[in-house]
């Protein structure tokens, strides 16, 4: 159970670096939308966070936590904010997911 709430928390992260993204592209109140998005995905990621840290090593728990925001958020920035997909990016995220899926695999 524990591993599938840190696969939501790092939806979360995913979620509000995406938030922050819409709200530097928005203007006026919509804006204000975006950054209360911002704090309410951020809040529930952290929480989460700490709930799995409480039974899986914080080593392991943070770096998968990071990782799924980072390779989420590196897909959101090239399918929602048109950034470009090169060969080097994608390279290094696939070794950013072979990364995180061997410390699932070497964790108590």
């Amino acid at each position: 159970m524990n591993w599938i709430l840190l696969i939501i928390a790092g939806l979360f992260e995913i979620a509000f670096a995406a938030c922050l993204g819409k709200a530097k592209e928005s203007t006026g109140p919509e804006t204000t939308y975006w950054y209360i998005g911002f704090l309410l995905c951020l809040a529930i990621s952290m929480y989460l966070l700490v709930k799995v840290t409480q039974e899986l090593p914080i080593g392991t728990a943070y770096a998968v936590w990071t990782g799924i925001g980072a390779v989420g958020t590196v897909l959101v920035g090239i399918f929602v904010f048109k950034e470009p997909a090169t060969f080097w990016r994608l390279f290094f995220i696939s070794t950013l997911i072979m990364s995180i899926v061997g410390l699932k695999f070497v964790a108590n």
